[in-house]
C-alpha cells in the first residue's frame, strides 16, 4: 500500500467555492458496496435509502474563529495565525504564517481590522511539522477578533460564516466544518425522524489533520494529529443497543466514524463504553470496522487520510469508479461540494 494508490487527477473547476442553497439540494451519489451499484441522486432523497430503527449519528462540534491577523512587533510585517488547540488558559497550538522565522520570543499585535491593536501574543514554544505555542494576554478577546477560518482552497469569500457550520453545530472546538453534516436541513432532520430514524450527536473537535497532505509514501508513516472526542453514556447505550438488535449505524462524516470507532477499540467488552479522550486513529484499508454500518460523506481531497478511510470502508475500485463517475458528472468537490451514501 502506497500514498500514491489514493491519488486521483482533479480539474480546478471542480472545487465547489460556494455552498449550494438551499443545503439538502446538493447532488448525492450512492454507493451499495454489497452489489457494487452507484445511484445518482439529490442530498433530500437521502431519506428514501434510511428506515426506521437506523440510527444516524453526527459531529455537533462547532467552528470557532480560529483565524487571526497581526503585525509582527519587531518586523512591522502581516502575520496570520490559525488557532489549533488550547493547551491552558491564554496558551494555544497555532500556525503561524509566515512561519519560518517566527520563533520562540517572537511577539505579534493581534488585530481586529488590520489596524487596531486588540490583544497581543508571544510564540513561547516551537513543536513539530510547524506547530508553534502561543501566549495571548487576553484569550477573552479571541471571539471578537477572530474569523472562521475557511480550507485554503477555497478563495471565494463566504457572505455568511454560518453557512460553514452545521444546522446542529453547539460545541465550540473545531478548526475545520464536519462538512458532511452541512448537507443537513432543520427539515429534513424532521422529515428523517418521522420515518423513525433515530440521530444521535457525539463531539469530534477537527483539527490539523484537515489540513495536513500525506506527504510519506507509505502512508503507516504519516503521524495523525490527535483530536479531543466526546462519546457520552447515553449515546454509547443507545450505540450499543442499536448494534445489539441489528440496527444499521450510519455515520454522518469521517470525523464521527473515527470517533465511533476509537470509543470500540478502547471498550473492554462487547458494549460500547462512553469515551472522552484523544482520538487518534488512523484508518486504512484492512481495518476492521466494529460499529458503522454506513457512511455519509463528502469528496475528498487525493491521498489524504480521509480518501483512505473511505477506500478502508467501501472498496478501491468502487470508490476509483465513483470518483471517476462523480468527475465526469460535473459533481462539485471538498467541503462546499457534493455528498456520497455508503451503504
Amino acid at each position: 500500500m502506497k500514498t500514491s494508490d489514493f491519488d486521483y487527477l482533479l480539474p480546478p473547476e471542480k472545487i465547489a467555492q460556494t455552498p449550494i442553497e438551499p443545503r439538502d439540494q446538493s447532488r448525492l451519489m450512492v454507493l451499495n458496496r454489497s452489489n457494487g451499484s452507484i445511484d445518482k441522486r439529490r442530498f433530500w432523497e437521502i431519506a428514501d435509502y434510511l428506515q426506521a430503527g437506523d440510527v444516524l449519528v453526527f459531529n455537533d462540534s462547532r467552528v470557532i474563529p480560529a483565524r487571526l491577523k497581526g503585525r509582527g512587533v519587531d518586523s512591522g510585517s502581516q502575520v496570520e495565525i490559525l488557532l489549533l488547540r488550547r493547551l491552558d488558559t491564554n496558551t494555544w497550538q497555532v500556525l503561524v504564517k509566515p512561519g519560518r522565522r517566527a520563533g520562540i520570543g517572537a511577539k505579534v499585535d493581534i488585530t481586529d481590522d488590520g489596524r487596531r491593536t486588540r490583544l497581543q501574543a508571544e510564540i513561547t514554544g516551537v513543536g513539530q511539522d510547524g506547530i508553534k505555542i502561543m501566549t495571548f494576554s487576553d484569550e477573552r478577546l479571541l471571539s471578537e477578533v477572530g474569523k472562521v477560518p475557511l480550507p485554503p482552497y477555497i478563495h471565494t469569500p463566504l457572505a455568511d460564516p454560518e453557512r460553514y457550520q452545521t444546522v446542529y453545530a453547539r460545541v465550540d472546538g473545531s478548526v475545520a466544518a464536519p462538512t458532511a453534516g452541512l448537507h443537513f436541513t432543520p427539515e429534513l432532520m424532521a422529515k428523517i425522524g418521522q420515518k423513525g430514524v433515530h440521530c444521535l450527536f457525539v463531539t469530534l473537535h477537527i483539527g490539523l489533520d484537515t489540513f495536513r497532505p500525506v506527504r510519506e509514501e507509505n502512508p503507516l508513516d504519516h503521524p495523525i494529529y490527535q483530536e479531543y472526542g466526546v462519546l457520552s453514556q447515553e449515546v454509547a447505550s443507545q450505540l450499543s443497543q442499536a448494534r445489539a438488535e441489528g440496527q444499521r449505524v450510519i455515520c454522518v462524516g469521517t470525523t464521527t466514524m473515527r470517533l465511533i470507532e476509537q470509543a470500540a477499540q478502547s471498550s473492554k467488552s462487547s458494549l460500547l463504553e462512553p469515551f472522552t479522550d484523544w482520538v487518534s486513529l488512523f484508518i486504512l484499508p484492512g481495518y476492521q470496522f466494529r460499529v458503522a454500518d454506513g457512511l455519509i460523506t463528502n469528496f475528498h481531497l487525493p491521498k489524504s487520510t480521509l480518501i483512505m478511510l473511505i477506500t478502508a470502508f467501501a472498496d478501491k475500485d468502487l470508490i476509483s469508479q465513483a470518483y471517476r463517475e462523480a468527475i465526469a458528472s460535473n459533481y462539485r468537490f471538498y467541503s462546499f461540494g457534493d455528498a456520497m451514501l455508503i451503504l
